[in-house]
């Protein structure tokens, strides 16, 4: 039995064989090849593959989001079987005698460049899918399977840390847990164990080995406990809690249909994080009371070039839709930072964090921030939207934003197509600018939501990503607590609601504290809701108020930081 110690981002135990993440190779092997028949079967063998892959892919992007997003994955498979680009590769290993992998990677940088280079902007377009079927090609080639995971069943996932464009690719069926070597519990990796609701452990570093890939793996993401290959008294200890978490979940699903009501009668909205229309399930089965924060731009970070109109239509049509009526705040793109998507071909920056990012970069590239908030618009008409800007600092910005949507509105309405007249528009408060500020921010937008995850990074100068920093990263610091209530104070003098987006959301050891400065609403990880219930079932707002706003204002107070 082996014992690794690392540190719990997502509550709950499981249990599976050890699996490392597949990443896809940055470089190639080249080489010379005598066989041009076998390594031209290499080749075929790999593209007939990636042709059933793409076809799966349509089928499924058809279901979930539409004809227009289907296309994508057809216009891929056109590509792959395309005879000029296959009677390339062909020439590359049968008269040049390349291996396959390398005749692939030559073949799409050509046709690459060509389609980059002609005039016509759907055809420049196409250079993206070239370098995309040749990819997944180049994967099957070398055995590295799209979406990291290759598993004829469910697996402990294992890895350095995961970027967001590979999270969003992850095949989540196959998911039991997660275990990194980095990473943070705000990282995506957590987060995206939090949504799905199973365990995570981040900060192992180099004791997950990969020799253990394929053995029994049990984690604990209450202890950050990870044992390999458990002895009998260790596993049944440790299924007897995962038995005992089932009971205690049971108990919770009893409080479904409960209102989020204090017991001197405060109501307070608790509502979801989500990053797709796939995580509206699990919303509606935790009883949740709307959506407020869809991360808009996982649908970019799945693309390989920028997503149409109708594509992003389709997608936030299909989650207001399922959601049947319950309010869906969705936040406008916002990359930049840990999060970068290749096309958008962003600058490198020495501090990107304080860089080119969200906003920023919708307002600095309109035409991007005009076909999301066409297809914002166009999805409203089917069900409840918000509409949320992030990284604002300034009431300039905001009211820039605001030009946009009545730029929309105004061509929709000339259009003919409907949409509904009375969407919210509001903000995040994450940086403290916008909390000095947040009285004038107030009165431009009908609510706001806190980030606690930048908004403590920008207040305590503290990155969240640095693992070296996590004892300095401290949420619960007094300064992050004061600015939440400034902002309450100056959002309900304006007559406009605020709520809470970040992760701080959900911990339960502050929601006595987010209900006595006037937290309107709370959105968490789907499986995070129905213990928030029971929190705020069990709390008398009117019996710690008072003292807990001392704390706050005191130079003295139990709240230190």
């Amino acid at each position: 039995m082996i014992t690794i110690q690392g540190k719990g981002a997502s509550t709950g135990v499981a249990i599976g064989p050890l699996y490392y993440y597949q990443r896809a190779k940055s470089t190639i092997r080249r080489y010379q090849i005598d066989d041009t028949e076998a390594e031209w079967a290499r080749f075929k063998a790999a593209q007939e593959k990636a042709i059933e892959q793409l076809g799966e892919l349509a089928e499924k992007a058809r279901v979930e989001a539409g004809d227009e997003a289907a296309m994508l994955f057809e216009t891929h498979q056109m590509m792959a079987e395309d005879m000029d680009y296959e009677e390339a590769i062909q020439a590359a290993i049968q008269e040049e005698k390349h291996n396959a992998e390398a005749a692939v990677t030559d073949t799409a940088a050509q046709f690459a460049d060509m389609f980059a280079t002609m005039d016509d902007p759907y055809m420049q377009a196409r250079a993206a899918d070239v370098k995309d079927v040749s990819n997944r090609i180049i994967g099957i080639l070398t055995g590295v399977v799209q979406g990291g995971i290759n598993s004829p069943v469910p697996v402990i996932l294992a890895a350095d840390d995961l970027a967001p464009s590979e999270t969003v690719q992850l095949d989540k069926s196959k998911i039991l847990g997660f275990v990194t070597e980095g990473g943070s519990g705000s990282s995506h990796t957590a987060i995206l164990a939090r949504t799905m609701g199973i365990p995570a452990i981040i900060g192992v570093g180099s004791q997950m080995k990969p020799e253990y890939e394929g053995r029994e793996v049990i984690l604990d993401g209450n202890t950050g406990n990870v044992v390999v290959e458990a002895d009998e008294a260790t596993k049944a200890r440790l299924l007897l809690k995962m038995e005992e978490q089932k009971k205690q979940q049971e108990l919770l699903n009893q409080l479904k249909g409960l209102p989020n009501e204090t017991k001197d009668g405060h109501q307070i909205r608790v509502y979801c994080n989500i990053g797709s229309p796939d995580d509206v399930p699990a919303v509606l089965k935790n009883d949740a009371g709307g959506v407020g924060l869809f991360r808009s731009e996982f649908l970019y970070l799945n693309c390989d070039d920028y997503p149409s109109e109708e594509y992003q239509f389709e997608a936030y049509k299909k989650a207001l839709s399922d959601m049947g009526g319950r309010e869906v705040v969705i936040r406008t793109l916002d990359i930049g930072a840990d999060k970068q998507i290749g096309y958008f071909n962003l600058p490198h920056e020495e501090n990107p964090a304080m860089g080119n990012r969200a906003l920023r970069v919708c307002l600095n590239r309109p035409e991007i921030f005009h076909t999301q908030i066409r297809a914002l618009y166009r999805a409203s008409a089917f069900g409840k939207l918000s509409i949320m800007f992030p990284m604002v600092t300034s009431v300039w910005e905001v009211r820039e934003a605001k030009k946009m949507c009545d730029r929309v509105k105004k061509e929709l309405t000339e259009e003919g197509i409907h949409f509904d007249e009375d969407v919210q528009v509001g903000i995040m408060i994450e940086t403290p600018a916008a909390a000095l500020v947040s009285d004038r921010l107030a009165k431009e937008v009908d609510f706001f939501s806190c980030g606690t995850n930048d908004l403590t990074q920008y207040t305590l100068a503290c990155d969240r990503q640095n693992d070296d920093l996590g004892r300095f990263f401290n949420p619960h610091h007094l300064a992050v607590l004061r600015e939440l209530k400034m902002v309450c104070d100056n959002a309900h003098k304006n007559g406009i609601w605020v709520g809470i987006c970040g992760e701080l959301g959900a911990d339960l050891k502050l929601t006595e504290t987010f209900l006595a400065i006037g937290i309107d609403e709370l959105s968490v990880s789907p499986r995070a809701v129905l213990p928030l219930r029971q929190k705020i079932r069990e709390t008398n707002v009117a019996a710690v108020k008072d003292k807990i706003i001392a704390d706050l204002l005191s130079d003295e107070g139990a709240i230190v930081g």
